[in-house]
């Protein structure tokens, strides 16, 4: 526990500084994030029985990721315009490279499963590229006299994103290991409780609809809403994650940040959230709700 608590005493202020830094450092900490968490999915594929190459994974990870990210720019910055033309032939290229590689293994089986592996190591860890783009959404390059406008509301859902997200692990955590009610998904993670996620789903809601009142002036019952989608999806991410490790027979990720295991025990939440916030978010603006 006390490493835990010395490695989130440095990490958290760090986090906050590429927070208040600003989109690109945000985008810069993103792709970052995403090759090493491609580089730790590599090791648990490899281990779980499918074939999967590093160099490419934890190159074109941070590349997906990158061009997700452009989906998320305001008019009149970068691609915006036609960004979306260039996603589907992007993510179409990922499957025919991988798939071409494949070819080379002489059984045809394993060559299935390595472009499986392949497909599996490069998309996932990209995910996270939708943080960024949650972060451009209604982004002002002028700074102004209010919180919104100094930040942009694009930044400020991150980071209602983040401490929502935060909030559904301590909760989750505290309720799970006090009040432990009921086996959650035994097979997969034999330490979750229905209660933990109960109580993190709670804690979601209650923070997300708090924040994104607060900051962005949201309607209560749509951050409400928001946080439900967020604890679902982030849960689901977490539970995606243990699978995996479970495939792979082992405990964490990886050993980089003492006490918490590897990157992709950090972000796996994100990798599913991040995606779900991103497009409810897209549905509001669609809408004419004031989100950004």
């Amino acid at each position: 526990m006390r490493t835990r608590l010395i490695s989130a005493a440095v990490l958290v202020p760090v986090v906050g500084a590429v927070f208040v830094a600003g989109p690109p450092f945000i985008l810069l900490a993103i792709l970052i994030l995403a090759a090493l968490a491609a580089f730790e999915v590599v090791q648990l594929v490899r281990r779980a029985g499918l074939p999967a190459n590093t160099v490419m994974s934890a190159v074109l990870a941070p590349v997906v990721a990158f061009g997700l990210t452009f989906i998320g720019l305001p008019r009149g910055i970068g691609f915006y315009d036609t960004s979306w033309v260039f996603l589907a032939p992007g993510l179409a290229l990922i499957l025919v490279g991988t798939a071409t590689l494949s070819l080379v293994f002489t059984d045809p089986r394993k060559g299935l499963t390595a472009w499986v592996g392949n497909v599996i190591a490069v998309l996932y860890p990209s995910l996270i590229g939708f943080a960024a783009a949650i972060s451009a959404l209604g982004y002002w390059q002028v700074p102004y006299d209010t919180l919104r406008e100094q930040f942009g509301a694009g930044r400020l859902w991150l980071l209602i994103l983040v401490l929502t997200v935060w909030s559904i692990d301590s909760a989750a955590y505290v309720v799970g290991r006090y009040f432990p009610r009921g086996r959650f998904f035994n097979h997969i993670s034999p330490r979750k409780t229905w209660s933990g996620a109960i109580g993190g789903t709670v804690a979601a809601v209650i923070v997300c609809s708090a924040l994104a009142a607060v900051l962005l002036e949201v309607n209560v019952l749509l951050g409400a809403v928001t946080g439900l989608l967020i604890a679902i999806s982030a849960q689901a991410g977490d539970l995606v994650e243990s699978m995996l490790k479970r495939a792979a027979e082992v405990k964490d990720s990886g050993t980089l940040i003492p006490g918490h295991g590897g990157i992709l025990d950090r972000v796996d939440s994100f990798l599913f959230a991040a995606p779900v916030t991103y497009t409810w978010l897209l549905l509001l603006m669609h809408n004419g709700q004031a989100v950004t």
